[in-house]
């Protein structure tokens, strides 16, 4: 359904969506640090929670959007904006590779997935808690950005876990290592918080479950497998058309208007002459071959 949806509201997209997650970082972080300097008086983060008894009693729609400002908790003190600023380009980093690796449409569902996946389940404990139990409960508190973040960080653990990175510019370390680290603190998290947090961490985490181990969309994708598809696309850029039979004079590559950017290796269909395919290289192939759905699982590996 996704991939239907791909090939049809693709062009939609948002481009560099984690820049524009960024950007509402820092508003957060502007509007927190307001609230310091005036003592407290200048209060605006408490009208941007996500807290479905003021939306549904008090009909606050605009607490659905706003909490996504509310950026990571970075502490306290002089060290924090330094803080701040190794985290905002860690993530931007993390965030535009994982857009190139999946995909701008698929990265889109993904952070977007996240984020509603949150609201539901902000809104579920509350009706549970009023509704069934009688308690009036807040959730607002527990629900930030942080684990949109975490979430990310877990998706690119998944398609690079050798890459080694540089934690706070000093220790090297691997991506799957550092995966692992942050499981052992979200188990210890879930254990420790509330119910409130934990369906805060859930909710949050809950694309990164359904979306890379129900869909398996992230099977194969390695740095190698990566740059292979890259240097294959930039190689032949521009060649690549179908051909017409007595359509006149053999057009070039760049004068085709109809050039197909994807061909099955085995059937030689493509992009142009059946659109509800999706095409996909073999990881396990020795070479740059493209299959469509219907042959990218069962052809004989190239070696």
């Amino acid at each position: 359904m996704l991939s239907q949806w791909e090939r049809k509201w693709g062009k939609y997209a948002i481009k560099n969506l984690i820049i524009y997650l960024i950007g509402g970082y820092v508003i957060g972080y502007m509007l927190e640090a307001m609230y310091a300097i005036s003592g407290g008086t200048f209060n605006l983060i408490s009208y941007m929670t996500l807290e479905p008894h003021y939306i549904i009693h008090n009909f606050q729609i605009w607490r659905i959007f706003t909490w996504v400002l509310i950026p990571p908790p970075i502490g306290t003190g002089m060290f924090s904006i330094f803080f701040a600023a190794i985290m905002i380009f860690f993530y931007y980093q993390l965030g535009r590779i994982l857009e190139q690796t999946i995909g701008t449409f698929w990265f889109n569902v993904y952070i977007f997935g996240g984020m509603l996946f949150t609201i539901i389940g902000a809104f579920l404990y509350y009706i549970v808690n009023f509704f069934a139990l009688g308690n009036l409960v807040s959730i607002g508190g527990s629900i930030s950005t942080h684990y949109i973040n975490l979430s990310i960080f877990l998706a690119f653990a998944l398609c690079y876990p050798d890459m080694q990175v540089m934690l706070y510019f000093l220790i090297p370390i691997k991506m799957k290592w550092m995966a692992i680290l942050y499981g052992v603190f979200i188990f210890i998290e879930l254990i420790s918080v509330g119910w409130g947090g934990r369906v805060a961490i859930i909710s949050s985490l809950l694309n990164f479950v359904i979306f890379f181990f129900a869909t398996q969309r992230m099977k194969g994708i390695t740095v190698k497998n990566m740059k292979r598809k890259a240097d294959y696309r930039r190689a032949t850029e521009g060649f690549r058309y179908e051909s017409r039979p007595n359509s006149g004079p053999r057009p070039t590559a760049r004068s085709e208007e109809k050039m197909y950017r994807h061909k099955c290796a085995i059937c030689g269909r493509t992009d142009i002459t059946n659109p509800e395919l999706t095409f996909r290289f073999c990881s396990k192939c020795n070479g740059n071959y493209e299959y469509c759905n219907d042959h990218l699982f069962t052809h004989t590996h190239v070696q």
